[in-house]
């Protein structure tokens, strides 16, 4: 079994920062793929930022020059730098990891950017 769990949401004016943290437990595994989903009320989640253990990266076209992720593989742990944040990035954002044929999630981190 996989846990996983976020930190670093709350509340943010819009252009500010945050930096959200996913801590990976119950496997002594390096996993091949780290990502970060969003949800905001009435929406479809959507991929925010994927890593691989290489390090190469993706990004939604939505956070594109604006997020950063980065991991760290012997502590399984991923990052994700948020700037110049918008009212729109409001979500809660979950850690997910696929592995040995199974979808893992966080519970997720609020994140509200607001005025």
């Amino acid at each position: 079994q996989v846990q996983l769990v976020e930190s670093g949401g709350g509340l943010v004016q819009p252009g500010g920062s945050l930096r959200l943290s996913c801590a990976a437990s119950g496997s002594i595994s390096v996993f091949n793929y780290m990502g970060w989903f969003r949800q905001a009320p009435g929406k479809q989640r959507e991929l925010v930022a994927g890593i691989t253990s290489s390090g190469s990266t993706y990004y939604g076209e939505s956070v594109k020059g604006r997020f950063t992720t980065s991991r760290d593989n012997a502590k399984n742990t991923v990052h994700l730098q948020m700037n110049s944040l918008k009212p729109e990035d409001t979500a809660v954002y979950y850690c997910y990891v696929p592995w040995a044929g199974s979808d893992y999630w966080g519970k997720g981190t609020l994140v509200t950017v607001s005025s």
